[in-house]
């Protein structure tokens, strides 16, 4: 049985729905993309720390936070996704803040990517061919930018399967030379094993303050398992394909962060040097200039790819909200061939296109808190669907009843906990009051919302069925 609602949700054809392995690629690239910016992780917390929180991160961030999307992603497979989960568990007012909170963020997120690509290029092109444009000229360093931006809005606008496909041909790239780093590094050590793992913190440090400052890092590059959830209406079979995919992204990114951090280690021993941008130099101290010049390039797709694949979640938040009410009625226009919502990508790509500018990279530690918010959100909807919706179809559950369902709420809310007490302690009260004020921004635009544009339109329902 099921309510008779109209269902927020984006048309697609079968044919042009992501099926399982382009859906597997999309997601680790919303979540990772490779081990690139995990340096940091080593030279602050030493080599042993840092492969313990590789190994014990997935298990008390990402595999409670991907059960709890299992659960809700399968029960509601709608566009949206978490947005829907939120208005659905909590009503109006929170899932505004859910979709509100989960844009804003993007707005810096989604522009250090096309930074990132410009800086890689800028760095290749200065070792190879001594050519400094790039660094001199911030017009030309905006316009390499501006071509990532509207190159994938192009992707993007075309749909969820070209956007998988991109994304297979991105993550072969990317993962083969970390894996023939792992293979030799493997060989190495068989032949001369040294002790990788020492010193396990670093001598000036405490083991719980290595750890807490390690996690920050390693959070970081855990995030996103929700992502994808807003497109689950564009995936092929999503009750059957998402929670499998799930599975099978998470391994694979504690995988793709391991070996080649352990394979670094045995053949770059000088842990302390080990900073952001130094995996090529790392691979080719393993396999020689030719490995360090595949991850240097390999940098530059990775970026190229997480833009690709975070643009396709991140432009059906405007989307979902604006049938609701809560923006313009002219986002919600489809493509008419490809049935996307290609107003919305353009609208979030005019956002990025301006905040590349300026170096917003000080506000991610913000982003980090006002998506715990957002995060938390989800964990409450899951919560209180159980509670008022006990009779809802759920093909995933969140196993162990409401043990299982306490145990996957505390350890990621313990980890974001931690997180923000070590943002106080190295960042002082900035960061926290202007999360706060970031945060606050969402009850604040709300009434405005509702008063001159949304104007009595009536919200788009979430079809949910029954037992």
């Amino acid at each position: 049985m099921s309510e008779q609602v109209p269902e927020t949700s984006l048309p697609a054809s079968p044919g042009r729905k992501l099926t399982l392995l382009p859906l597997v690629m999309v997601m680790f690239f919303t979540v990772s993309g490779g081990a690139y910016g995990l340096e940091d992780l080593v030279g602050s917390s030493g080599p042993g720390m840092a492969l313990i929180l590789i190994v014990v991160t997935p298990l008390i961030w990402s595999l409670p936070t991907a059960l709890m999307v299992a659960e809700l992603s399968t029960a509601m497979p709608v566009a949206g996704g978490y947005y829907a989960w939120v208005k659905k568990a909590l009503g109006p007012f929170w899932g505004f803040q859910e979709g509100w909170w989960s844009w804003i963020t993007s707005f810096v997120d989604m522009a250090i990517y096309p930074v990132l690509f410009a800086d890689y290029l800028n760095t290749l092109l200065v070792q190879q061919f001594d050519f400094h444009l790039l660094e001199e000229n911030w017009l030309a360093h905006w316009a390499v930018c501006l071509v990532v931006i509207w190159t994938f809005v192009f992707v993007n606008i075309r749909g969820a399967k070209g956007v998988g496909a991109s994304s297979n041909w991105f993550g072969a790239f990317v993962l083969i030379p970390f894996g023939v780093m792992a293979v030799i590094g493997l060989f190495t050590m068989v032949g001369s094993p040294v002790d990788f793992w020492r010193p396990f913190v670093p001598e000036d440090s405490t083991l719980l303050g290595s750890f807490g400052t390690g996690l920050f890092v390693v959070m970081w590059n855990y995030l996103g398992w929700d992502g994808l959830s807003t497109i689950s209406d564009e995936v092929h079979e999503p009750k059957r394909n998402f929670p499998r995919g799930l599975a099978l992204t998470i391994p694979l990114v504690t995988l793709a962060y391991l070996l080649p951090v352990g394979a670094g280690l045995q053949a770059a021993p000088d842990w302390a040097g080990w900073t952001a941008g130094y995996f090529p130099e790392v691979a080719a101290k393993v396999g020689g200039p030719w490995l360090g010049a595949w991850l240097a390039i390999g940098g530059l797709v990775s970026a190229a790819a997480l833009f690709n694949a975070l643009m396709l979640s991140i432009s059906r938040l405007p989307y979902v909200m604006a049938e609701d009410g809560y923006l313009p009625a002219a986002i919600t226009r489809r493509h008419p061939k490809y049935d996307t919502p290609y107003v919305a990508i353009i609208v979030c790509a005019v956002i990025y296109s301006f905040f590349t500018l300026s170096a917003f990279s000080s506000l991610v530690v913000i982003d980090v808190i006002v998506y715990a918010a957002s995060l938390l959100l989800e964990f409450a909807a899951l919560i209180a669907l159980r509670v008022n919706e006990p009779r809802m179809k759920r093909p995933v559950r969140v196993p162990g009843g409401w043990l299982g369902v306490a145990l996957v709420t505390f350890f990621p809310t313990a980890v974001l906990a931690l997180a923000l007490y070590s943002t106080w302690v190295e960042e002082g009260f900035t960061a926290i009051w202007m999360s706060a004020a970031a945060i606050l921004t969402g009850p604040l635009l709300y009434p405005l919302a509702v008063r001159f544009v949304k104007k009595g339109r009536p919200s788009a329902q979430v079809d949910v069925e029954y037992e």
